[in-house]
Formats: structure tokens, C-alpha cells, sequence
């Protein structure tokens, strides 16, 4: 990234709108309405344990579905400049799929969980290129600073339209709505249409650099296998790419546990679910600044310090919120207060973590195949809440205690931590 000249200011803001364009499908669909409406309105004839069980699936498929394609995919973008274009046909999956989800009919549930699947494909498949064409748009000296950027645009734009969304929801008659259910569906088709609209800077401005050559498909196809399979070897060989990305591994199935389990735990302990709506905003609204501003410090430090004071903190969160079950919860007193203030201390490492770990990658890997190492990155991140959910919990069936199912999320960090100690960046990819 080096070599590469300083990207225009319009690029980057038009490469970190894509993230402010897809974010709304992250808070409105995956962690707002659709699992709710999916057993309230889709599956409402069927046992409780049925739609849980479908919904399962249909998150499980997405994922093992783009893991396995994601390093392929990247391989074949790398080679063809393809980037854009793969990213606009999983984009236009997902936004379909979404938008699709307006027409279904109370009581279609198998149809509901085909589309949310491919939704998710598209979403998930499409943050492979996304992640991967930073390395366009960055240079060594910028790409924490950009990084984080994009992350704090998809905190605002995610929590502005689940905003609206709630409001939708919760007063359907400000917006000529008949009911609460008409208003999650319309929510779906605004998710559609806001990601549509923001992922048009992105195609239209954000110059890839063309290959050395223009290759047909079948060869792409035949060289993008074997490039797959060397890079395969070379993370093996590389120590520092390797141990990156075991730690990743780690550390963000600690994360995203955090952010799987957080609604459940708050469930569990009796949290009302207009307050874990308002801590889901926290995490939004807390999360832009702090993203924009842990950005500057990984700039201006380092990104691997910034990331391990991120784990810290994520450490001392989950010893917090392991002791917020230990007294009865007063509704509306000390207890929500508590876990409102667990939401913020979580907005303000999250974001930081996430886009800090994106621009370290992007420096020990090599910006000609961006692609392919971004697929295995994002393979990393799509194999991660599996050490974690099973930690918890196995503790919590052991010890008969949910904080302490929380608690051993910790040992995640721990390891993820001491791992990427040792990671060493080289003295040219050390920010200056």
C-alpha cells in the first residue's frame, strides 16, 4: 500500500459509505425485527422450538456457505480486478432477498427463512470484496484512520434507520401504518432501498487498479484455484499472517459473543425489552465517535497497542457483566442502569476492534492479493461464536450460574491477547 498515491478524499468516503449502506440490514434485520417477527408472524402456528430451530439453520447455512466461498471468491477478484463486481452481485442479493421479505404472507415461514438466508450470503459475501478494497483506498500512513471511518458511518447509518425503524414500529400511526406488523415489514423494504441508495458511491467512484492482465473467466476460475491453494500455503509458511490470524480467531469469537449474547443475558436477568432496544442504540449512537476515535489513536500509535487495550477492556467487560445476575434485578432501577452502562463500555471498544483489526491485516498482507487474504479473514470472523456460545453455555449448565457463563467468554481474550503479542509488524508496514 505503500507505493500506492494518496486516494482522493471522495474515494474514501465513498468506499466508507458502503458500511453506513449495509449497516441497516446489521441493526434493523439481524439484530432488530427479524428473528422477533420471524416467530411472531411467520412461524406464529408453529411450536416455539420449530422457528427456533429454523432460524438456527438458516444462520448456520449462511455462514458455513460463505466461509467456504469466501477465500475462493477472493482469489478470483484479485485476478480479474473483480472486486466491484462481486461485491455488487452479493450486494444485490442481499438487498432483493431483504426487500423480498415485504411480500411474504403471515404463516410462511420456510419461504422467510430461504430469503433471510440468501440475505445474509449477500450481506456477509459482499463485506469480503468491501473489507479487501481498502487496500484501494489507503495507504499505509491512513489506513487505521480509514478503517475506523467506515466503521463509525455504519454506526450512524444503522442507528439512524433502526431509529426510524423502532419509531415505525412502536407509533405506526405517525407514519399512515394500521398496525406494528405493517411497520416491521416496511422496515425490511427501507433496509432494501437505504442499502440500494448508499452503495452507489461505492461502484460508481472507488477506482480498483486493473491486473497486469485481462483474463477470461475459465482461466480466472483455473488461476484463482491455484492462487487459493498457494495462499493457503503461504499463511502456513507466514508466522505473522498465521498468528494474526489465529488470534483473530480468538479474540472476535469473544467479541461477537458478546454481541450474539448480549440480548439473551439481558433477557435472562429480566431486562424489559424497551430498555434492551434503547442499549442497542447506545451501542450505535456511543459506537461512531469512539470508532472515528480509536481510528486516530491506532494512527497515531499503532493499531496492535490499540488492539490490545481493546481486549483489555473487553476482559474487564465480561467480569462486569458476570456480576450484574448476582442481586435481583429492580426494573427500571440500579440493574438497568447497570446494563445500560455495560451497552456503553461495549460501543466504545467494539468498533474499534473490528476496524483496527481490518487495517492491521491490511498492512502484513500483500495489497495484489487483498482479495484472497481478506476471504480468509473474513472466513476467520465467519468460523468465530463457536468457541464462544459453547463456552458459556457449558459453564452456565456446570456451575448453574449465567455470570459465570459470561466470565468464561474471558478466556478468549486472554489467549486471543498473548497470541498477537507476538505478532510483529516489519519496520515498513509500522505506521509513521
Amino acid at each position: 500500500m505503500s507505493n500506492r498515491p494518496l486516494p482522493a478524499r471522495k474515494e474514501i468516503l465513498s468506499w466508507a459509505l458502503y458500511d453506513w449502506a449495509n449497516s441497516a440490514f446489521a441493526t434493523t434485520v439481524i439484530a432488530g425485527f427479524f428473528p422477533i417477527f420471524f416467530k411472531d408472524f411467520w412461524s406464529r402456528d408453529h411450536p416455539v422450538e420449530q422457528s427456533t430451530f429454523w432460524l438456527g439453520v438458516a444462520l448456520s447455512s449462511a455462514g458455513i456457505i460463505v466461509a467456504i466461498l469466501s477465500p475462493l471468491l477472493g482469489a478470483f477478484s484479485d485476478l480479474g480486478a473483480r472486486k466491484k463486481l462481486y461485491l455488487s452481485g452479493f450486494a444485490g442479493l442481499g438487498i432483493v432477498m431483504t426487500g423480498g421479505l415485504f411480500f411474504l404472507d403471515a404463516g410462511n415461514w420456510p419461504m422467510a427463512a430461504l430469503m433471510y438466508t440468501l440475505a445474509m450470503v449477500g450481506f456477509l459475501s459482499s463485506n469480503v470484496f468491501y473489507d479487501s478494497l481498502i487496500t484501494s483506498v489507503s495507504t499505509d500512513q491512513t489506513v487505521d484512520l480509514v478503517s475506523s471511518q467506515g466503521y463509525g458511518l455504519g454506526y450512524i447509518g444503522g442507528g439512524i434507520l433502526f431509529l426510524l425503524n423502532v419509531l415505525m414500529v412502536q407509533q405506526p400511526g405517525w407514519f399512515g401504518l394500521e398496525s406494528a406488523s405493517e411497520a416491521v415489514r416496511w422496515s425490511f423494504l427501507s433496509v432494501a432501498v437505504w442499502w440500494l441508495i448508499f452503495s452507489l458511491p461505492l461502484i460508481l467512484v472507488v477506482k480498483e487498479p486493473a491486473p497486469p492482465q485481462r483474463l477470461k473467466s475459465r482461466e480466472v476460475i483455473r488461476s484463482g484455484t491455484a492462487e487459493f491453494l498457494h495462499s493457503l500455503r503461504s499463511i502456513f509458511r507466514n508466522r505473522q499472517i498465521a498468528l494474526f490470524l489465529l488470534a483473530y480467531w480468538l479474540y472476535i469469537d469473544g467479541v461477537d459473543t458478546v454481541i450474539a449474547m448480549a440480548v439473551d443475558f439481558g433477557k435472562s436477568i429480566g431486562i424489559p425489552n424497551s430498555d434492551l432496544i434503547t442499549a442497542l442504540l447506545i451501542v450505535q449512537f456511543v459506537g461512531f465517535p469512539f470508532a472515528l476515535l480509536t481510528g486516530w489513536l491506532g494512527q497515531k500509535f499503532g493499531a496492535k497497542p490499540m488492539i490490545l487495550i481493546c481486549i483489555a477492556a473487553y476482559f474487564l467487560i465480561t467480569l462486569f457483566g458476570s456480576r450484574l445476575d448476582n442481586h435481583p434485578v429492580d426494573i427500571g432501577g440500579i440493574a438497568v442502569s447497570k446494563f445500560y452502562l455495560l451497552a456503553g463500555a461495549v460501543a466504545m471498544v467494539q468498533g474499534g476492534i473490528q476496524s483496527l483489526s481490518r487495517s492491521f491485516f491490511a498492512r502484513i498482507v500483500p495489497p495484489d492479493q487483498s482479495g484472497e487474504y481478506f476471504g480468509f479473514y473474513n472466513m476467520m470472523g465467519k468460523f468465530a461464536t463457536i468457541l464462544g456460545p459453547m463456552l458459556v453455555g457449558t459453564v452456565t449448565i456446570l456451575t448453574g450460574d449465567a455470570g459465570t457463563g459470561i466470565l468464561s467468554i474471558s478466556v478468549l481474550f486472554i489467549v486471543g491477547g498473548l497470541i498477537l503479542l507476538k505478532v510483529r509488524l516489519s519496520r515498513t508496514e509500522v505506521p509513521r
